[in-house]
């Protein structure tokens, strides 16, 4: 249900946290993900531990489902000194090529606990159907298309 269209995006995702670099909007920084399917759904989860909901924007253009979400700074007082610093902030997206199977229309998500989980439907089209054909005169019989 998914395709993958850069074959080289999981080794910027790697060599961006060896590095620690931080996403701009310019050259966001990827987000970790899973994806499977439950039923007649497809899921993807992101992680996206300490985003702000309102600063996550999830697009669907044809077939490209777009996740952004941009981790600020904590505000401090002023008289904090900073000692340590590893969580990582700035731009952080994902895109991911959707298969013509799945109902985008009807695509729901959910954010809890750090975790984006988007819910897209398998498209009806999609799904295994019976068909029914006629073997000779007056007898039916059904099998699976």
């Amino acid at each position: 249900m998914l395709m993958r269209t850069d074959p080289f995006q999981e080794f910027d995702r790697i060599a961006q946290r060896l590095v620690g670099a931080s996403g701009t909007w310019s050259r966001p920084a990827a987000m970790a993900m899973d994806a499977y399917r439950d039923g007649d759904e497809y899921v993807i989860a992101f992680d996206l531990p300490g985003v702000d909901p309102d600063a996550i924007d999830v697009d669907v253009e044809r077939n490209m489902l777009t996740v952004k979400a941009e981790r600020r700074p904590q505000p401090r007082a002023e008289a904090v000194q900073m000692e340590l610093s590893e969580r990582p902030l700035g731009v952080f997206s994902r895109q991911v090529m959707l298969a013509d199977t799945l109902d985008v229309e009807n695509i729901r998500g959910d954010y809890d606990a750090g975790v984006l989980t988007l819910r897209i439907p398998i498209a009806e089209r999609a799904k295994p159907r019976k068909v029914a054909i006629s073997a000779g005169e007056g007898t039916r019989k059904e099998i699976r298309g």
